[in-house]
């Protein structure tokens, strides 16, 4: 077990970290109980963004992240502003015992963060996610292989294109990443969203401008 998190900023035009929490309903952040999936290759900033939607949860009991492959790294939530002191890392790889976790995890935290090995059956995140609305946890669905199934999560977030700034032939400082992102489900009352959001590599992730700004208001 490790312990870490982070907080995020999300609004019209871009705002800075301070504003993060106060536009939580602006955002892509999840209320209690609402569960979400993630859908994007590494480097692609999903993380972050999970991360982000869970993060005001924090200020009333600590977040729990379920780390599948071991890549997590607690800095991701910190650099969102979510309290070290405030985030739990629990690593499995074991089939059977991910599921009795995330269960646990959903009935004693205030989120929960939780990559999704491959061959987790689809009745299993059903029964996760009926659990997270009984308990009025938010979780955040991260699949290691394929999507979440229908009927689990209330919104969908994919990323379908990225790009780097600064970065080139993975040697280099990053400067900006740019990812726009697909959102659907009942959060998004059935039409698909696009977002494009953007973020230095250290604090901000930022929704840009014209484009996906009026737009999140309606994920809240």
């Amino acid at each position: 077990m490790v312990a870490s998190l982070e907080r995020m900023d999300v609004s019209a035009p871009v705002v800075d970290v301070g504003t993060r929490v106060a536009r939580a309903e602006e955002s892509l952040i999840l209320q209690p109980g609402q569960v979400a999936g993630l859908n994007g290759l590494p480097g692609t900033g999903m993380t972050r963004l999970g991360m982000a939607m869970l993060a005001p949860h924090a200020e009333r009991g600590p977040l729990a992240i379920l780390d599948v492959r071991g890549w997590i790294n607690p800095t991701a939530a910190w650099e969102v502003g979510i309290d070290p002191d405030r985030v739990v890392v629990v690593r499995t790889d074991h089939l059977v015992r991910w599921g009795r976790i995330a269960a646990t995890l959903l009935d004693g935290v205030a989120g929960v963060y939780a990559e999704v090995p491959p061959g987790v059956k689809g009745h299993i995140l059903r029964k996760l996610s009926a659990r997270a609305r009984a308990r009025r946890t938010p979780m955040v669905l991260r699949p290691v292989v394929g999507s979440v199934p229908s009927g689990v999560a209330q919104v969908t977030v994919g990323a379908s294109s990225v790009e780097w700034s600064g970065v080139d032939s993975g040697h280099g400082l990053l400067l900006r990443r740019r990812t726009l992102l697909t959102a659907r489900g009942h959060l998004t009352r059935g039409i698909e969203q696009t977002i494009e959001v953007e973020d230095d590599g250290t604090h901000d992730l930022r929704v840009v401008p014209h484009l996906g700004a009026h737009q999140t208001r309606q994920l809240a």
